[in-house]
């Protein structure tokens, strides 16, 4: 905090006294201002939608033990912001929902040595008219009247997952289900034209009736499910779900915290914090 004397007595030669002591402060003010602004260290941290409410709980304890550092998120698909920083944005870290997007970065010099500090799974939410379990899930799947949602391959690394998943459907003796299950499925999120990122958007694409099963991120289905309560979460089947590695990565001109930030993820407190949210230890 920043204290000025300023002398309300005396008139200031050549003009009114009450503009000029004005002046005065507002000069001293915005003075105060810019010298605390400069003591803080803005972090700029690109990251994939899926890791909002977890990677902001890290980000508060990161800046608990990095005093004057004040971390800055921008959040969206993976595929998508890496396509962003590829363009000339500038951020320090990329955070993604996937290795393949910051190693694309890095094999170019656009990003440092990329490190896994997380991983989820797949799951299916579910509409409550839907009868469906784990050891229906293909079934259900297959049907040409359920309305199958996912995000947008290459987009959005949770679209990839599912389309992996679809492959996998094939490779346990489904002859065709890929290609069946890919051009049924709805692309609803994580391309350039769907909702933007800031909410959870797939317990509500599921309510609205846009999707009766939409293959996601357990993560995700889970804070789905507590925004809609009447949702289900099934299980996908070990055979045909996919892990979902969570690659990190300082990028090139970072500050130098940017690799603090990064090592601070794979440490006990962060790694405690992801676990609560639902995502399985690197």
């Amino acid at each position: 905090m920043f204290l000025f004397a300023v002398d309300w007595r005396q008139p200031a030669r050549g003009g009114s006294g009450v503009t000029a002591r004005m002046a005065a402060v507002v000069a001293l003010a915005a003075a105060g201002t810019m010298v605390q602004a400069q003591s803080e260290t803005e972090l700029r941290v690109y990251a994939a939608g899926s890791l909002r409410v977890a990677l902001t709980e890290v980000a508060q304890a990161f800046e608990r033990v990095e005093p004057g550092v004040r971390v800055r998120f921008t959040f969206g698909a993976s595929g998508l912001l890496k396509d962003r920083i590829a363009g000339g944005e500038r951020a320090d870290v990329f955070a993604s929902a996937n290795m393949e997007h910051p190693q694309a970065l890095a094999s170019v010099g656009q990003a440092g040595a990329v490190r896994r500090f997380a991983r989820n799974a797949m799951c299916a939410l579910v509409a409550p008219s839907i009868d469906v379990t784990a050891e229906t899930l293909v079934e259900r799947l297959l049907d040409p009247a359920i309305k199958v949602g996912t995000s947008t391959p290459k987009a959005d690394p949770s679209g990839d997952y599912a389309w992996m998943v679809f492959e996998r459907i094939e490779q346990q003796g489904r002859r065709g289900a890929f290609q069946q299950l890919a051009d049924k499925a709805l692309q609803l999120t994580g391309g350039p034209n769907s909702p933007p990122p800031g909410r959870n958007v797939y317990g509500e694409l599921v309510a609205q009736g846009r999707a009766d099963v939409f293959l996601t991120y357990c993560t995700n289905a889970t804070v789905a499910r507590v925004e809609q309560p009447s949702l289900r979460t099934v299980a996908v089947p070990p055979a045909i779900n996919v892990s979902a590695d969570y690659g990190v990565a300082p990028l090139q001109g970072a500050r130098p915290q940017a690799q603090r930030f990064v090592e601070f993820l794979l440490g006990p407190n962060a790694q405690a914090i992801f676990e609560r949210n639902g995502f399985a230890p690197a």
